[in-house]
């Protein structure tokens, strides 16, 4: 993926990772659309950012996506780099029945069934493209699980293979498929976890990202340094202990 001259949609861009990559983008030469539920939050963005477009769009609707994606490409005939970025991230047990269904359908909806919905919504316009992507958003916990979210781990590790196969079927065409895999970063994905000591800054990992992008245009998973301890833990044969160390217990304890 080139770092400028782009023209990108990221639905799912109204705070954390999703905002801050937006305005740097737009930093480095890029058109930049956001999309979010929140009308009111869109317009304060747009206010604060000159040049920076918004389009209401709800990820877990199949039929907002649709309009949202028309009303997009209407706008913005160019456009050329879609990224899914809308997710959630809760806390689920499982030994407790009856209180983790709605959770684990919620995330699926969100993490899963929404990102399938845009690229389906985009995918005709994007073929039609001279030089396109998908730029897709799975995570560290896709390869190794954090044991209070069964469901979100699930789901990251859905796009990751999604992200695979799709690369896989556009090989040839003016489609690339790049996946963004990132750490724990301070975002509020979860309560308090903004200021999570543990979880990579978030201006740091937009750095590093944005770093890679630039020197690595043909990279097809986006990693900076923090998330491979995650990412090739069963490569390295220590899986097990990135497991207890991700989830805080011994060793033992993760058999």
């Amino acid at each position: 993926m080139r770092i400028n001259g782009n023209t990108i949609f990221i639905p799912g861009a109204t705070s954390g990772i999703g905002l801050a990559l937006a305005l740097r983008l737009q930093d480095a030469g890029n058109q930049v659309i956001i999309g979010g539920r929140r009308t009111e939050l869109l317009e304060e963005i747009a206010a604060q950012h000159p040049g920076i477009d918004t389009v209401r769009i709800d990820t877990t609707d199949a039929a907002s996506i649709a309009a949202a994606a028309s009303k997009v490409i209407e706008s913005h005939p160019d456009l050329n780099v879609i990224v899914p970025m809308a997710g959630i991230m809760r806390v689920e047990d499982w030994t407790e029945p009856g209180s983790f269904l709605e959770t684990a359908e919620a995330t699926v909806t969100t993490n899963l069934l929404g990102p399938i919905r845009l690229i389906a919504a985009f995918i005709e316009h994007l073929l039609a493209q001279p030089d396109a992507t998908i730029m897709t958003v799975s995570s560290g916990l896709a390869f190794a699980p954090l044991r209070v979210t069964p469901t979100y781990n699930a789901t990251k590790a859905a796009i990751h293979q999604l992200s695979e196969s799709l690369r896989l079927q556009f090989a040839g065409s003016s489609v690339s498929v790049v996946e963004l895999v990132p750490p724990s970063v301070q975002t509020e994905l979860m309560p308090g976890h903004q200021d999570e000591p543990t979880a990579m800054p978030l201006d740091e990992y937009i750095d590093e990202t944005m770093n890679i992008l630039e020197t690595q245009p043909e990279a097809t998973e986006v990693q900076v340094e923090r998330v491979k301890f995650l990412r090739y833990g069963e490569a390295r044969g220590d899986q097990e202990q990135v497991i207890a160390a991700l989830n805080g217990f011994a060793a033992h304890a993760a058999r």
